[in-house]
């Protein structure tokens, strides 16, 4: 799971997992940078590795939820002129998923901010394909990646489905 450090979203506590049973990455908004073996630090980049090569999960879920501060951060931020040291350039990843979004021309800004939250996790989606031994697992039928969005006020778990691309709410079974 790759999900965002905010401690309201704690990944083990929405899926009443144990101890051993996921495999978390957490930073701020649920990112994966694109593939780049730059021989830098990439901390994302590794436990995706690790989990994707030595772990052999079956599935990459990228979570990502409302009320994001990470995400408000991207957009509070651009382009202003003290950039900080890290937090701007990480953000910078959602910059795909605003420009899709047309960088909220014409919406209200909770609306913005709530399309925004829910299309990076699609940019994420899209960055994890970029890592050669993810997409081939993908294509091979051996690793699926899935997106989820969870709200923080309801507790709804929403998950994406890219036949008619939206993000639809799961039910439980005795509802």
């Amino acid at each position: 799971m790759i999900c965002c450090c905010d401690s309201r979203v704690s990944p083990e506590v929405i899926f009443d997992a144990h101890p051993g049973e996921l495999f978390v990455v957490r930073n701020v908004a649920n990112l994966v940078p694109p593939y780049s073996p730059s021989g830098f630090m990439h901390d994302v980049s590794a436990a995706l590795e690790f989990a994707v090569q030595n772990l052999k999960v079956k599935y990459i879920i990228v979570m990502g939820h409302s009320r994001c501060g990470g995400v408000r951060a991207f957009v509070e931020h651009r382009d202003r002129p003290d950039p900080g040291d890290f937090i701007d350039y990480w953000m910078s990843l959602i910059t795909p998923a605003a420009q899709s979004l047309d960088d909220g021309k014409n919406m209200s800004r909770s609306d913005y901010l709530a399309k925004l939250e829910r299309a990076s996790i699609l940019t994420t989606l899209n960055n994890l394909r970029s890592f050669p031994w993810i997409d081939s697992r993908v294509a091979g039928q051996q690793l699926k990646l899935l997106g989820a969005y969870f709200d923080v006020g309801s507790g709804t778990l929403e998950v994406y489905d890219p036949i008619p691309g939206v993000f639809t709410p799961i039910t439980s079974a005795a509802q």
